[in-house]
């Protein structure tokens, strides 16, 4: 494994991880004259395809694929990680599902379960909506369509990512940037911080490093996205972590009353990104449904 995956080990080690880390490399696609990178664990074909929130990168899944340890594919959105930037900075989940769904047909035309995380989540509803023999089922972690909204109305109150996203986008070194995260995630550890903001920063020629996505121009409008929803048929398990703002019980259940089957499930110790804050707990989860248990 080249440098991007040294990391691995030390995340493995800290989950009690005992296994041998699975091969993992990093392919391109280019769809529309755009790339989209993504990261391919294991040698067998794909039976997950993994799907980050806003402001993050495929990377943000390391700890829940060391533990599930079956072959997936985890792909940076456009204007996130490896893939590349829209001139017009529209990374809503229509285009984000249009990118993303040439990947999915050649790469994991198998795929037993689309997952997921807050963009990423809503990517999926849409795709499920556009294309629906591409996601036969769908783990939605910690997002429902009003969840932007919920976000706008938190405003300063906001914490983890969204409040990073809103937040200055030039540092003068990365221990500034491991800093600000560790404030506004409090409960993760130093070194899962600091692995995040390794995969998702990077310097300039200048000295100064950014994070490595697209600030978004504006948030995506709820009603396409229930109007999507409401045409799924695909079974769906909404995940809610039991700190997060940015999924209420209103609009959960407004969720559930999409057409196809819907569990509605809660990690009680985690916030909105439930992949860092409880990596295990939502493997186990993505366990059962592939499994359907």
């Amino acid at each position: 494994m080249d440098d991007e995956f040294g990391l691995l080990g030390e995340a493995a080690d800290e989950l009690g991880l005992r296994d041998p880390i699975p091969a993992v490399r990093r392919v391109d696609t280019t769809v529309d004259e755009h790339n989209v990178s993504a990261l391919v664990w294991g040698a067998s074909s794909p039976r997950a395809v993994f799907l980050h929130g806003g402001g993050q990168n495929a990377h943000t899944w390391d700890s829940v694929l060391l533990t599930l340890g079956i072959p997936v594919i985890a792909i940076d959105l456009p204007g996130h990680g490896h893939s590349s930037w829209r001139a017009d900075g529209d990374y809503t989940p229509a285009p984000n599902a249009r990118a993303v769904a040439p990947v999915i047909a050649k790469m994991a035309p198998d795929a037993e379960v689309i997952v997921g995380m807050s963009l990423g989540g809503l990517t999926a509803i849409s795709l499920a909506a556009a294309v629906p023999d591409l996601v036969p089922q769908a783990v939605i972690v910690d997002v429902t369509p009003e969840s932007p909204h919920r976000a706008a109305e938190l405003g300063q109150l906001a914490r983890g990512t969204v409040a990073l996203i809103e937040g200055p986008q030039e540092f003068d070194s990365i221990d500034e940037i491991i800093g600000l995260t560790a404030a506004a995630a409090p409960t993760r550890s130093l070194s899962s911080i600091r692995r995040g903001v390794i995969h998702n920063t990077r310097r300039r020629p200048d000295g100064r490093w950014v994070w490595r996505y697209g600030r978004f121009r504006e948030a995506p409008a709820a009603q396409p996205i229930w109007d999507s929803l409401a045409v799924t048929t695909a079974p769906m398990t909404l995940v809610r972590g039991g700190r997060s703002p940015f999924t209420t019980d209103e609009d959960a259940e407004r969720f559930r009353a999409r057409p196809g089957p819907t569990d509605i499930m809660t990690i009680e110790d985690a916030g909105h990104s439930v992949q860092s804050d409880a990596p295990l707990q939502l493997a186990d989860v993505i366990a059962r449904v592939l499994t359907h248990e």
